[in-house]
Formats: structure tokens, sequence, C-alpha cells
């Protein structure tokens, strides 16, 4: 049955949202030490390796990565807080179509599906200085749009963004959820001086002043402050989950997208990995809130989901490493 609100369709979801298996974890664990007993441990493989099992609920395999690519363009960008200009997010995403983009190679590379989504690049959100970003039916159905990244059927889903201006609605939602002004927040993004980064402080106060009576609620802060991109994201995670598919989140607009999430229920982004410790400051300090913890440490400040795709690789390898070791268990057993 369909609520009378949208949001309520939502809340009731994250209210199913399924738990891990403990079961398939601790036998995965079970595998590693054994052989750690012996050889020694494989530290952060096994973490990851036990977490695939718990949130896919099988014994760890890696056969339909998925690199999922949310492109959306923001009114706040009116403000100058991006040194690129907003037809730039059609022109990446047209560059991605193409095949000429970093994380083009990266995918073939590691043998990573990509889908790109253009979420109405023509019809940039509101200007979070002077109106909310858009209404809750519209939140609502990009949620839901969101969703449909994992319909054509994947066992590992990488996310990530593509938006002009994007990195000032992740501060501002972040500030928002987490707590603090615009200047703990707002970084250099894809590139602002020191001036800019200021500019970007600046438009997030204002932003949070105007909706400051209405954010106590994460599903507002996300349509009053968010975006298409970061509420398709937030869809496609909690697709995921109810999928039993791993996800690792790459950049500003997806963390921002997993803090309301986390902000709604403590355990809602349990499945979900962080790509690389973030460069700036502001998302540094967000990995923390959010309670996860990097795979990869390579000073990539963007590149589409880049990161997201390398540690891909690294969760595959681990995937790998533990069909292994239950191969072996299995020889012995027989």
């Amino acid at each position: 049955m369909v609520s009378g609100l949208p949001f309520d369709d939502i809340r009731g979801l994250i209210r199913q949202l399924p738990a891990g298996d403990d079961k398939v974890a601790e036998r995965v664990r079970f595998d590693f030490l054994s052989r750690s007993r012996r050889f020694g441990p494989l530290g952060r493989v096994e973490e990851i390796a036990v977490w695939l099992a718990r949130w896919s609920g099988r014994q760890p395999s890696i056969r339909r990565p998925l690199m999922a690519v949310f492109a959306g363009n923001h009114g706040v960008a009116v403000h100058g807080v991006s040194p690129r200009p907003v037809d730039e997010t059609a022109r990446l995403v047209e560059l991605c179509a193409a095949g000429g983009a970093a994380i083009n190679g990266v995918c073939l590379s590691n043998d990573v599906g990509l889908k790109v989504f253009d979420l109405a690049l023509h019809l940039p959100t509101g200007d979070i200085t002077t109106e909310a970003a858009f209404d809750e039916r519209g939140c609502a159905a990009t949620i839901a749009f969101g969703m449909e990244a994992v319909a054509g059927g994947t066992d590992l889903l990488c996310i990530g963004a593509l938006g002009v201006g994007d990195s000032t609605v992740a501060a501002a939602m972040l500030s928002a959820l987490f707590g603090g002004a615009g200047a703990d927040w707002a970084g250099p993004g894809s590139g602002a001086d020191a001036a800019m980064v200021a500019r970007k402080a600046e438009i997030v106060d204002r932003a949070l002043a105007l909706h400051r009576g209405h954010l106590k609620d994460p599903l507002e802060v996300l349509r009053r402050l968010g975006g298409r991109e970061f509420a398709a994201i937030a869809g496609a995670i909690l697709a995921a989950r109810m999928e039993h598919v791993p996800v690792i989140l790459d950049g500003g607009a997806a963390m921002a997208a997993a803090a309301v999430l986390k902000s709604l229920d403590t355990g809602a982004i349990d499945h979900c990995l962080i790509a690389q410790q973030p460069v700036e400051r502001g998302l540094a300090h967000a990995v923390g809130r959010l309670g996860l913890k990097p795979v990869l440490d390579f000073g990539i400040g963007g590149g589409e989901g880049t990161s997201a795709v390398l540690a891909a690789g690294v969760v595959k390898a681990a995937a790998q490493v533990a069909s292994t070791f239950a191969e072996a268990r299995a020889a012995v057993s027989g």
C-alpha cells in the first residue's frame, strides 16, 4: 500500500532492512583463522572477505560487479562555488559514454560494468540558499529511481557521482546532519582556490540558515539541501541492502547520501565500504562519523568513481582468497 506521504514509504523500507548473515561470516572467518595459525594473519583481506560473506549471505564470490555513476546539476552553482561551468557535468557524462574518461579505463582493467545515470541535467535543482532543492514527491521519486541501479543484477555495487557544485551540497548536508558550520565541511572539491572555498562555506551557512527549522529530519535534509544524484544514491544503497549486495562508496555525494541513511537507522549502511581515504579534511571527518573504514589511500580527488573501482579490485581479490581457503577446507573434510 502506498502511503499518503512519499517519505513514509522510504521510512517503512528502512525499517525492513535485512540483517547480515553472521553464520556465513563466521564460517569465512574460521577459514582465515585456520590459515593464520600457520602463516600469520591477512589483516584487512580477512575483514573484507568476512564483510562480503555477511552482507551477501553466501561464500564470497564477485562475478558481476557494477560501477553506477549518478550525475546531477545544482542551482547553487550560480554562486560560483566551482571552477567548472555547469555544462561540464553533461560533458563528463558524454565522455564516459564515449569511453574516454578515467573511469572507463579502470572499469575495463578491473572487469567492472559501468552505468552512468543522467538525472535531468537540463533541469538543475533549486538554489538551496533561496529555496528547497526539490519537493518531497520529487525527492522520493528520485530515491526510487536510484533503486533501479541493481535491477539488472549485480553482486557488488560501486557508487560515485558527477555534478558541478555537488561538493558544496555535500558540505551543506554533512553540516546539517553532523553539526558545525560551512567552514568545517567545505573543501576545494574539483580544484577551488582558498577564496572559492571560503565562498562555498558562506553559501553553506546561508543555506543552513534558510532551512534551519526543518533539518531535524534526515530526509528533509536530503530534499532541502541535496540533489538528484544524492537522492538516487540513497535509493541505490537501500536497494542493494534489500538484495544482499555489498556496496563501495566513493566521494562526497555518496558519503552525504549514506549519512542521511545512517541518521535514520544506525545500521543502514553496514553493508557499505568507503573506497578511499578522502583528501579533503571535511570528508575525512565524515568517514569517521559514518564509522566506515576506507579500503585505499591513493590521494585521488575525483575520477567519476575511479577509487571505487580500484577498491573493487581489492574486494574481488579478498573474495578469491576466501574461495581458495573454502576449497582447501572442503578438500580436507572430504
